[in-house]
């Protein structure tokens, strides 16, 4: 019996391969099911290395950013051209470590955004993961030749060209209508006044005295337990603030208010009225979409109709605010709110939201407002009160579906051609 020896060098390839397609395809899927919220956060990278004026091309390089992590998961999964793709994977990772090391010593934002809001970890954990994905490239660019393909030669154009399709035109669906997946605190279902509550128990922020003198012309810090005595007239006092040692209980929903015109502060009336409240959600009207003005008027008519709260947020300032009205017609009240919570309450501007008790009954971003047929009778006789399911892990596996299907067909179509290949040549050398 002739036993093969154990390839020990395919074994750790093989899991090099499959540790990093799969972390990849995770972190570009996660980022197309919200690809405004990875614009958001390319947004604040910019603004943190004094590049925030060119956060117009936030989003097309989160679109980028999407597309080059699913394809290469994909693609080192299925073997697909190794060479190329081992190197990219890890002129990539080059790029990707020291850029995570930074902002682990800096910390010019909280988290690097890798998983969207799907899977949060700190900046140190961040580079330690890249730190594992960067070797486990290594291995895979100096081993790429033990890597089994999936396809034939003959059918990767048709593999990159539909994995490339599939993610686009995914994150086309998501932007243009709303992630099949909602991670952020603001989903359908969530009460917002308990999300707001801080318990009874919770911890709160620990901050510690930093005393500020100066000597010969050096400033240095001391705390109320080392700073310099009174009698010791060699140092000057500067300065003194207070310094976060322990962050404390932050509940889910910390920022959001609502201010009328008139600087009064609505929010615990329009959270705890007992009716159906309509919220239009514009963080700037200068970027929201006018496509639909027509319904949102008509919804504004139908809410005066019926009695229920119709008001508009957003964070722009009154200049604004009135060239929205003059262009829109609109004559619902327009009310303030500070402009992260906006941008994370609906990926979409406009979007509109329906609460009732402060809970949020239903959702719908600018390409979806309810038509006019829909507003011809009260809320509780409509279907725009029935709350939809969530169901993410059916989205998910659904979403799963539309790739592998297509991907599956392509690979039984390339098995039969090898096959009628091989077939050939085998009946070719009978012959000869």
């Amino acid at each position: 019996m002739n036993n093969k020896p154990l390839n020990i060098k395919k074994i750790i390839v093989e899991i090099c391969r499959v540790c990093l397609g799969l972390l990849f395809i995770f972190s570009g899927f996660v980022k197309a099911i919200d690809p405004w919220g990875t614009a958001i956060k390319n947004a604040e990278y910019l603004e943190a290395f004094g590049l925030g004026d060119l956060d117009f091309a936030a989003m097309p390089l989160g679109i980028i950013q999407i597309a080059i992590e699913f394809g290469l998961g994909v693609f080192l999964l299925m073997g697909i051209y190794r060479r190329f793709n081992t190197i990219f994977s890890l002129l990539f990772m080059l790029v990707m470590t020291p850029l995570t090391l930074y902002l682990a010593i800096k910390n010019p934002i909280t988290d690097c955004g890798c998983f969207g809001d799907a899977l949060v970890i700190s900046n140190w954990a961040t580079f330690y993961k890249n730190l594992f994905l960067l070797a486990a490239a290594v291995i895979v660019v100096l081993w790429h030749k033990q890597i089994t393909p999936v396809f034939s030669h003959k059918s990767y154009n048709s593999a990159v060209l539909w994995t490339y399709v599939f993610i686009l035109g995914f994150c086309w669906f998501t932007c243009t209508y709303l992630p099949i997946v909602d991670f952020r605190p603001y989903k359908i279902g969530a009460n917002i006044p308990s999300l707001m509550t801080v318990p009874e128990d919770a911890e709160h922020d620990v901050y510690e005295t930093v005393l500020i003198y100066k000597k010969n012309g050096v400033e240095q810090e001391f705390t109320l337990e080392n700073y310099p005595k009174s009698d010791d007239t060699t140092w000057v006092f500067v300065d003194q603030k207070s310094k976060l040692i322990k962050k404390g209980y932050e509940p889910p929903i910390h920022d959001f208010t609502i201010t009328t015109a008139n600087e009064d502060d609505i929010t615990e009336e329009v959270l705890s009225d007992t009716s159906y409240t309509f919220l239009l959600i514009s963080s700037k009207f200068k970027d929201a979409s006018d496509v639909h003005v027509d319904r949102i008027n008509a919804l504004y008519d139908y809410s005066r109709k019926y009695g229920y709260r119709f008001y508009a947020l957003t964070s722009s300032p009154n200049s604004e605010i009135a060239e929205w009205k003059s262009a829109t017609g609109a004559e619902y009240p327009v009310c303030t709110t500070d402009e992260t919570p906006l941008k994370t309450i609906i990926r979409s501007n406009p979007g509109l939201l329906l609460l009732k008790n402060g809970t949020i009954i239903n959702k719908w971003p600018d390409a979806n407002l309810p038509q006019q047929k829909l507003l011809d009778k009260p809320l509780v006789e409509s279907k725009l009160v029935i709350m939809p399911h969530s169901r993410p892990a059916l989205k998910i596996f659904v979403a799963a579906l539309i790739f592998c299907i297509p991907m599956a067909v392509l690979y039984a179509i390339d098995v039969v051609k090898r096959r009628k290949r091989h077939s050939r040549k085998h009946s070719k050398g009978e012959k000869d």
